[in-house]
């Protein structure tokens, strides 16, 4: 099947100046709906934190992602088109979430680093605490994912041949081709399988006290995920192919695994909880 982007609006609807994104509400969804399964994990045994926890840490996580995703994509993308001294010339366009531009993997940093300030805080077992939110951040993944297909950006590389099931065609790109629905192709990847990994490996009574695994486990299959769709999915055009055909995304996901492999090893030499 090859078809053409439908040519989807961004916006859901407006209300005079006001307009509600898909983007936005990507976000807003995953958000909300990672709290509400976080209200219900934590409390399986052994109890990683309380409901009204999962409730003030849900502000924590808003900045980690946003002030992540952004700050990370800064980093990882935006300075290979502006110099430090540009950015530094506007420091508010560093955090200017407005302006579009997130990285996935700066996100995860962002909600890392609001999980163990969060947890200092509170006196919380960090990777206990941790494995539970590892498994609603595929629910994020996805929305996000299918939000980049509304937009109609972050288009898949031309096929070569008609082997895959669906193709679609994005005028916008500047050429007819058919193309791989990469957008797609994460959110089923990032998303929901990873979703139905982490929902299996939470159901596991000796995986939830091992204190790490489960977030071994999501940054392990996270990476493999990113690796594998990052070959259907077209480079960013300011950045190109790196060395040996790779793309960013697959760059920046080899530290993710490595993380992932350390963690899940360490959760399994310590003694169960």
């Amino acid at each position: 099947m090859v078809f053409t982007w439908p040519n989807f609006s961004p916006v859901l609807f407006s209300i005079g100046p006001f307009g509600v994104h898909y983007y936005a509400l990507a976000y807003i969804s995953g958000l909300l709906l990672g709290w509400w399964l976080a209200r219900r994990l934590v409390a399986l045994a052994p109890v990683a934190a309380n409901a009204a926890q999962v409730d003030d840490f849900l502000t924590w996580a808003v900045l980690g992602v946003l002030l992540g995703g952004r700050i990370g994509y800064v980093l990882f993308y935006q300075l290979h088109q502006e110099t430090l001294g540009q950015l530094l010339a506007h420091p508010i366009d560093i955090i200017a979430v407005w302006h579009g531009g997130m990285s996935s993997h700066g996100g995860f940093i962002g909600v890392a680093i609001a999980i163990a300030w969060f947890s200092l805080k509170h006196g919380l077992n960090m990777l206990r605490f941790a494995d539970r939110i590892a498994v609603c951040v595929p629910i994020g993944l996805f929305l996000g994912r299918c939000a980049n297909f509304i937009n109609g950006e972050l288009w898949g590389r031309v096929a070569e041949s008609n082997w895959f099931p669906v193709l679609v065609v994005y005028p916008q790109s500047g050429t007819l081709a058919p193309r791989y629905p990469s957008e797609l192709i994460e959110a089923a990847t990032e998303g929901l399988i990873l979703f139905l990994i982490m929902i299996f490996s939470v159901r596991c009574t000796a995986l939830r006290n091992r204190e790490g695994a489960l977030t071994g486990i999501f940054l392990v299959f996270y990476a493999i995920a990113r690796i594998v769709s990052e070959c259907f999915r077209e480079p960013d055009a300011f950045l190109g192919f790196l060395p040996f055909g790779t793309t960013m995304g697959q760059v920046l996901s080899i530290p993710v695994l490595l993380a992932g492999i350390g963690v899940f090893a360490y959760a399994m030499r310590k003694r169960a909880a």
